[in-house]
């Protein structure tokens, strides 16, 4: 029996349609068949856009037969968080008051999508502003289901793509990251999940033509691709990279740079900070450190990554000082429950004056200056995404010791993005039913070393998914 469409990678996916193998039409129809299927098991599809998807589709497979050169990405289907825009459609952060709030035209990545062949198929769940929690819950659709585990959350703040592609309702998925939100869902959810480097791609957070945020919200928030492979992740990258006249950040980098002298050095740190990784977590970071080994890196086991507790805590000031001022407009469109999660952080770090925040910002840099000289030294580094396995649904919301307990555990993925430096996200196994992964974190705008490591774990370690969604634990 022939395999369905949507279990084909998306870069198979692409190669099919634009040989001609498969048709477009083909393609989404049959993600769309998937969706039907499973969507209802997992809630991450949450705005389907089948007819546009289908006439999309129509209009790529009639410029392949007119002879047109396709794009790299042509004919696959994509998701997108609630969070960016797609033309015409409600961008509504799964809050119920921006329902109706329809984007003017795509955001950036979304562009640059399109402009390869891409073809959105939705939009995808994400927590309530995006400050709900780490758990994908929104007020506005409700909670996205673990698909490997219904009693373990499949992380966020992306998580309705990390379902999406697990599942295979999607060839590949737009996330963003600025603490963690495509690298852990990726790991949860058992795929591969990339953040950039800070100004790698262009975006435009606005909302709805506002103004621009504040600088702790223009340099942390990044937006990245989650795919089955990391071979699919690499393809989707070198499309996003590049310039936008509406984003003066993105700065025009190759997105291939200059082999390394001799063997990549890497430095391995299971136990961020000393404080404490779970046994699962160790093993899935001394399995992928093995791997390069195997593969002729230079591999090592370093004490510590620098200044981390010192990079959490300015974070935590910084970003809680400069969200201060919204928080009584924002907090009541989170709906019932959905501000106890930044209620606890605002209270265990409250914001600082104009002074002290001047000084942090200065911090800030000060850090950023220690971890170029670290990657100097190792231009690659590996370790956890989040040190423990998945965690129940919720927990960093029910109260201080569950938020603490969440906050510690992703602290890697926290400190890489205040940095401002490139993780890839990558799957290990399956252990006790649920995937397992690492991040392989690399310089500044050296994607490519942190790719190429990466791949070397899959091909060794293997892909995961697509995966069924069960009733309870998948087999």
């Amino acid at each position: 029996m022939q395999s369905p469409l949507w279990r084909m990678p998306a870069a198979a996916q692409a190669d099919a349609v634009r040989s001609g193998s498969v048709s477009a039409a083909a393609l989404v129809d049959s993600h769309l068949e998937r969706i039907a299927e499973v969507n209802p098991q997992v809630n991450a599809v949450t705005q389907l856009l089948a007819g546009r998807a289908r006439r999309a589709a129509e209009e790529t497979d009639r410029r392949r037969s007119a002879g047109e050169v396709l794009g790299p990405l042509a004919g696959v289907p994509f998701t997108v968080k609630e969070s960016t825009a797609v033309e015409g459609v409600p961008t509504t952060f799964g809050t119920e008051r921006f329902r109706d709030l329809v984007a003017p035209a795509d955001a950036p990545p979304v562009a640059r999508l399109r402009a390869a062949g891409a073809i959105p198929i939705g939009h995808s769940n994400m927590p309530t502003l995006a400050l709900a929690g780490m758990h994908t819950r929104s007020e506005l659709f409700g909670d996205t289901a673990n698909p490997w585990d219904r009693t373990r959350t499949p992380g966020g703040t992306s998580g309705g793509d990390a379902v999406a592609v697990a599942t295979g309702m999607a060839g590949f998925g737009l996330g963003n990251d600025s603490g963690g939100s495509v690298r852990i869902p990726a790991q949860f959810c058992g795929v591969a999940g990339l953040k950039p480097t800070s100004g790698r791609f262009p975006a435009d957070h606005r909302v709805l033509g506002s103004d621009d945020p504040g600088p702790a919200s223009q340099i942390l928030v990044t937006d990245g691709p989650l795919a089955r492979s990391v071979h699919d992740l690499r393809l989707v990258h070198e499309v996003l990279a590049g310039t936008d006249p509406r984003d003066p950040r993105a700065v025009p980098v190759p997105v291939h740079g200059e082999p390394l002298p001799g063997p990549v050095k890497v430095a391995v740190v299971a136990d961020p900070g000393g404080h404490g990784v779970h046994p699962v977590v160790r093993e899935a970071v001394e399995a992928a450190a093995e791997v390069l080994r195997n593969a002729g890196y230079e591999v090592r086991e370093v004490p510590d990554v620098p200044r981390l507790d010192e990079a959490l805590e300015a974070y935590g000031r910084i970003t809680v000082t400069e969200f201060a001022p919204t928080w009584p407009a924002v907090r009541g469109l989170l709906g019932a429950g959905g501000d106890r999660y930044i209620e606890m952080a605002m209270e265990q770090t409250p914001p600082v004056g104009v002074e002290k925040f001047m000084k942090l910002m200065g911090t800030w840099m000060n850090i950023r200056r220690s971890w170029a000289e670290f990657l100097d030294a190792y231009p690659l580094l590996l370790g956890p995404v989040f040190t423990e396995p998945p965690v129940e649904p919720g927990l960093e919301s029910h109260n201080r010791a569950g938020r603490d307990r969440v906050g510690l555990a992703m602290r890697l993925c926290t400190v890489t993005s205040f940095v401002g430096v490139p993780g890839v996200a990558v799957p290990t196994g399956v252990t006790d039913g649920l995937p397992t992964g690492v991040q392989v974190v690399g310089r500044a705008f050296r994607e490519d070393l942190c790719l190429a490591a990466a791949q070397l774990i899959e091909e060794r370690l293997g892909v995961l998914t697509p995966i069924d969604p069960r009733e309870g634990r998948v087999d």
